[in-house]
């Protein structure tokens, strides 16, 4: 597995160092892969997977350490407006929940009172201990099996607005299929 800094350097755009979230989002996913004892992530690559809690920096840095991917079905989003993750390792079927500790940010300022607060809280991130930084808990996440990478399901088509529908997201109503949207859970109104 590569290190911390080279992680942060292929974070870097243009010479400019990662945001701050990108750092500790960095460090949460290598404290995670100590913890299930997962040296290479590209090892992993169809039996991690990940659920992050925001979709702020995080999910970037899950996908620069782990390989995990919305595309590969390996990163999941379910946004809980925190800066957290699960990490699951199907191949032990173990799960670590990582959660940053909100202490960390209000220390940041106190232990580097001369930089400027994004500044600080890199540097916080960079440098206090990983108890100082997050909690970590070992957890029980339940994935449907339509949620597992490599997962192959058929198709239905929304009854209403005929568009396809995978991985039985479809909702039976009134004896129809439908999508969600058609449902009444959209997160778009049609003009």
């Amino acid at each position: 597995m590569k290190s911390f800094e080279d992680y942060i350097q292929a974070a870097s755009k243009n010479g400019r160092p990662p945001r701050p979230g990108i750092v500790l989002g960095v460090r949460m996913c290598l404290v995670a892969l100590k913890r299930l004892e997962i040296d290479d992530p590209n090892k992993h690559k169809r039996s991690l997977v990940v659920v992050a809690e925001t979709d702020r920096c995080l999910p970037d840095a899950i996908q620069l350490v782990t390989g995990c991917r919305l595309a590969n079905r390996t990163l999941k989003l379910r946004d809980m407006g925190k800066m957290a993750a699960s990490f699951v390792d199907l191949a032990t079927n173990r799960a670590v929940r990582v959660a940053a500790r909100e202490s960390a940010n209000e220390r940041s300022a106190a232990e580097y009172p001369e930089l400027d607060r994004l500044e600080a809280l890199a540097r916080a991130y960079r440098t206090f201990p990983d108890e100082k930084l997050f909690r970590a808990d070992w957890v029980k996440v339940q994935l449907q099996p339509e949620d597992v990478p490599g997962s192959h399901f058929q198709r239905v088509v929304c009854e209403q607005c005929g568009e396809g529908i995978g991985f039985h997201r479809e909702v039976r109503m009134g004896g129809r299929i439908l999508c969600r949207a058609c449902a009444g859970d959209s997160y778009y109104e049609l003009l």
